[in-house]
């Protein structure tokens, strides 16, 4: 196959798909943000006898606490974090009226299992702003080094600068995509933003680099044994030949996350989802967008494949 006379479909399937991501992320809300960016109440339950962590959610979805996220702390301990819970109401003249809904959620715990201690506090959403913030500053930091390491690794193949710049950009390019994607399926089946995500795009970058990078070294290897004197048919043969673990070890990776999404994993859906999005992007631009970039980049074409039509394409006459 020559993938990289197909470079600008690749080129363009990722645009739409970017582009889809952006104008949904225009579209208020772009995101369902979770209780951990938004603030909210934090209940920490301990029971006197065992409860089920699906019998929780299940009372919770009935009180109308669907986001509710629940943490089990050990032995029959829980900690649930919920959007604030509402005061009592009350009326007119300041009488109550009503149950509070932590009064409520109480009452309906209960009857689960009596309750030796529980406690509840106001979560400030100021701590996931921090880790936005940390989580900014590690992709950057760790950007810069891998950039660093890479030129220097593959410092023997001519331009080493722009193999590390490529992988980069194809990590930012998966980043965009799975965030896109996560901003579309808010919309459709209310998919929140929360801290798992963040745990998953940092994993997502640390997988498209290393997936990158299988490609690139094969590159270095076949450039080093002068396969051909064309750039284009050396990234072609290189693909080719990093293929096949490049899709065993995607797919192996998928079966693992379905299984988890299937046998039930609420709570850490975002960060399954986001791993699932992340490994088939990172397959895919590791072939069809940072060695396509690195092409582009050699041969100074960064606008050419918007031409109605293609320059001629040497790399399938050399085999």
């Amino acid at each position: 196959m020559d993938f990289v006379g197909k470079r600008r479909w690749f080129f363009l399937v990722s645009l739409v798909i970017i582009g889809a991501g952006i104008i949904s992320m225009a579209v208020p809300p772009g995101f369902q943000i979770g209780i951990e960016f938004t603030g909210g109440s934090a209940l920490s339950i301990t029971f006197a006898e065992a409860v089920e962590q699906e019998e929780l959610r299940s009372l919770l979805s009935d009180l109308d606490h669907e986001e509710a996220v629940i943490q089990g702390l050990g032995g029959t301990s829980y900690l649930i974090r919920t959007e604030t819970l509402e005061e009592a109401p009350r009326d007119a003249s300041g009488q109550l009226t009503g149950e509070s809904e932590r009064e409520t959620i109480e009452a309906a715990l209960s009857e689960l299992s009596p309750i030796e201690t529980m406690e509840v506090s106001e979560v400030s959403a100021v701590v996931a702003q921090e880790t936005i913030r940390n989580a900014f500053f590690a992709i950057l930091a760790a950007s810069a080094a891998i950039l660093i390491y890479i030129s220097w690794s593959f410092r023997l193949v001519p331009n080493s600068f722009r193999m590390g710049s490529t992988a980069i950009l194809a990590a930012v390019h998966d980043v965009l995509v799975v965030v896109g994607i996560f901003s579309i399926l808010g919309k459709v089946f209310n998919l929140e933003i929360n801290a798992m995500f963040i745990t998953g795009i940092l994993t997502v970058v640390g997988y498209s680099v290393h997936d990158t990078i299988v490609v690139f070294d094969r590159i270095r290897e076949n450039t080093a044994r002068r396969v051909s004197r064309d750039l284009a048919t050396t990234i072609n043969t290189s693909i080719m030949e990093t293929l096949g673990r490049s899709m065993t070890t995607s797919i192996t990776t998928i079966f693992v996350i379905l299984a988890l999404l299937l046998l039930g994993g609420g709570t850490i859906l975002s960060l399954l989802v986001a791993l699932l999005v992340g490994i088939i992007t990172g397959t895919y631009s590791s072939i069809g967008i940072a060695s396509q970039l690195l092409i582009t980049w050699e041969r100074g074409e960064w606008l050419a494949f918007l031409r109605r039509r293609p320059s001629p394409e040497p790399a399938s006459s050399e085999r």
